[in-house]
């Protein structure tokens, strides 16, 4: 079994707890700020795993890396919405200290742009229609983004040992992802 396959299937009971978690989120919005609210713990999340994985990914590990989705789309969203960036939950990312970890911490963010599209769909029967760059994922492309994750993911995975490594840090990103909507936002700095 191919390793993103076997991280698929293990942490599927992890991510239907954290999916429950953001998904009771958004049934709670009401208005704009309680988006920009939501939008912060992604905000705040995302960017600490993807400074963690930064200084492992290469354009050999992942070559698409710079096209993909990222923090970045999140603040511009939290910026139209007439938010700002000020005042955060504070993460807890997962350690990283090799290309694999990196690769399984971004299996995680990555499957989150994935179905982004769900997520803009119960938005918009809320009644918010902006701040959506992040959530709009990649359109007709995500298939074909998922399936080259995926690839470059399966290339670095070559042993056992490599394979739990991998499963260790998916599973500790979900569980520190989910763990952030347990925090008050607060001002940094």
């Amino acid at each position: 079994m191919k390793p993103s396959e076997i991280l698929k299937q293990s942490t599927r009971k992890i991510h239907q707890e954290v999916e429950k978690i953001v998904v009771l989120r958004i049934k709670s919005i009401r208005t704009d700020e309680d988006y920009i609210d939501l939008l912060k713990y992604f905000y705040a999340y995302f960017a600490a795993v993807e400074k963690a994985a930064a200084p492992y990914i290469t354009d050999k590990i992942l070559p698409d890396y710079t096209e993909r989705r990222n923090a970045s789309y999140i603040r511009t969203d939290i910026y139209e919405l007439g938010g700002e960036t000020d005042a955060l939950p504070i993460p807890n990312p997962p350690a990283i200290e090799n290309s694999l970890q990196a690769m399984s911490a971004l299996y995680v963010l990555e499957g989150s742009v994935i179905g982004g599209p769900y997520i803009v769909e119960m938005l918009k029967k809320i009644g918010i229609s902006k701040g959506f760059s992040f959530f709009s994922g990649y359109g007709d492309k995500a298939e074909e983004k998922w399936a080259a994750f995926t690839q470059y993911l399966d290339a670095l995975t070559e042993n056992e040992a490599d394979k739990r490594q991998s499963l260790d840090v998916a599973l500790l990103t979900f569980r520190q992802f989910g763990n952030i909507f347990g925090q008050q936002i607060i001002a940094v700095g």
